[in-house]
């Protein structure tokens, strides 16, 4: 069993907390965003406080360990560990009551290229412990407005997560998914499911999109955020989302298998 300090000493050494890749200037680009209510920020949440961009940072310096000095507007962002491991410990305890509910969870990324293998083994052993693991609107087209204009992409599921990719990919035969911030994938499943006559999910886990679209109509919802996504964070202090995880979610897909074997320890479902 992983130990809370050989945790640390991973998220450390893989950059996934303490100084990691974020810049500010990025964040506080996205912090911007938010605050005026961009849609690209929003990813789905509609946010009920007004949330200037001084409220943001100090929200994501009480969250995320990030600087809470306004006057900071360059370098690398900064997480406190000590933070991602109490989230990790909150995010396990809802997968833990999760399995033991056996309620149906959906499963869905944005970020396929690194956090698949994250979701995917928790969608495994949710399965195995009577989760049913949902599916709904498999293959169906969906159209994101993208900085390259409106593209088009189909919704798949590999190893039990969602994904988007481009028309024509393959990506159960290795085919990358597409990075996308968008609340549509979300949004589809559900109108699927709905017309489909399908179970709902009362659990989704996952990032971006998925996480605000679901918390924003009254789905219990968590995942793992950056520093530059304030709104998982913003629909955590709202209530709308039950975990956001501060982390760098863009490292080698690899360096978060520890984090999969901590959480399912906790939960009780290691494999």
């Amino acid at each position: 069993m992983l130990s809370v300090g050989a945790l640390r000493a991973h998220l450390l050494a893989a950059r996934l907390a303490g100084p990691i890749a974020t810049t500010r200037e990025k964040s506080l680009q996205r912090y911007r965003m938010f605050a005026a209510r961009d849609p690209r920020a929003l990813i789905g949440l509609e946010p009920e406080g007004e949330w200037s961009v001084p409220e943001l940072v100090a929200l994501m310096a009480s969250q995320c360990g990030v600087s809470g000095d306004p006057a900071t507007v360059s370098g690398q962002d900064r997480i406190d560990p000590n933070r991602t491991i109490a989230a990790l410990d909150a995010f396990a305890e809802r997968v833990r009551c999760a399995a033991e509910r056996r309620v149906p969870v959906l499963f869905g990324t944005g970020h396929p290229d690194r956090l698949l293998g994250f979701y995917a083994t928790l969608a495994s052993a949710l399965s195995a412990a009577g989760c049913p693991v949902l599916g709904p609107a498999q293959g169906q087209r969906i159209d994101i407005t993208t900085r390259f204009g409106v593209r088009a992409y189909n919704l798949s599921y590999v190893r039990g997560v969602a994904l988007v990719h481009e028309e024509g990919a393959r990506p159960d035969l290795g085919a990358p998914g597409a990075h996308t911030h968008s609340p549509l994938p979300l949004r589809a499943a559900l109108a699927a499911a709905v017309v489909e006559g399908k179970p709902l999910p009362e659990l989704v886990i996952g990032d971006h999109g998925w996480v605000c679209a679901a918390g924003q109509l009254g789905i219990e919802a968590m995942g793992l955020a950056d520093t530059d996504d304030p709104a998982l964070f913003v629909g955590q202090a709202e209530g709308r989302v039950s975990v956001a995880v501060p982390l760098d979610d863009a490292v080698r897909s690899d360096y978060y298998r520890p984090l999969t074997r901590y959480v399912l320890n906790r939960a009780c479902l290691s494999q």
